[in-house]
This record gives C-alpha cells, structure tokens and sequence, in this order.
C-alpha cells in the first residue's frame, strides 16, 4: 500500500437496454429510480419488469439523491484498481425515496462515517458520456 491514498478508480459501467436510460440521466447529473404503475413500488435498480407484482409498467423519474446512511464497513486493504485507495467507504444508502443503493461514501474522513448520517449524490465522470454515484455527508 501506498503512503499517500489516491482517489477512487472511476470505472465505466456495462451498459445494457435495461439500464441505458439510467446512464444517460447520470450524464445530466439526475439518479433515477424506478415506480411501477401498477403497485407503486419504488425500484432500484433498473428492472423490466416489476419485483413485487411482475407487470411491465415500469416509469423512471428523478430522485432527490439524497439519503442516509444504513450499513457500512471501512476497506482498509484494496486490490487491483484499488489497491492505492485504501482506506476507503462501501456502504449501503437508504434514499429518501426508499430503496438501499450499494455505494461508497466520499468527501470525509472514513473513521467520520456513521450510520444514521446524511449524505448526498455526488457524480464522478467516467469519461465515456457518463458518471458514477458516489455519496458524501450532505451539506447543512
């Protein structure tokens, strides 16, 4: 490991049908959901269909990006990509508007995460017309 800590690799995702429409929002720096028509559930991630009722009448809308910390852990020795990262944040995220997203958490210390905090979207470009989420401990 590295004396000094570099940033997070910004890898590029694997775009398929399912997912595009969420890829194409990050490159406007929207985070998407998902809300079945029929059920009113609230997806994430992309889906075709329905977890919860299985109809198609799935609809995209823009979420807040805003949420709260619900489990996390401290990586404290990466490899490949993100060997020179350590230490660093995975958690999970509940959004405000539900659904838990697995994501790291930036923009602090890792021993200043806790759960319960606040944190927010922040994007970090990948350089192929579309962005990463990343949360750090929100503002105010």
């Amino acid at each position: 490991m590295s004396a000094e800590r570099q940033p997070l690799p910004v890898p590029a995702p694997k775009i398929t049908t399912t997912n595009a429409a969420f890829w194409e929002a990050t490159a406007r720096g929207e985070f998407t959901l998902q809300r079945c028509a029929a059920c009113d559930l609230v997806i994430w991630f992309p889906r075709r269909t329905c977890p919860q009722c299985w109809t198609e009448g799935i609809e995209s809308f823009a979420a807040s990006g805003r949420g709260t910390v619900y489990s996390f852990t401290v990586v404290r020795k990466g490899s490949g990509a993100y060997r020179d990262a350590a230490p660093f944040v995975v958690a999970y995220v509940e959004l405000a508007e539900g659904p838990r997203v697995l994501t790291n958490i930036v923009g602090c210390d890792p021993a200043d995460v806790t759960v319960g905090m606040a944190v927010e979207v922040e994007w970090h470009d990948t350089g192929e017309g579309n962005a990463v989420y990343r949360f750090r401990p929100a503002a105010g």
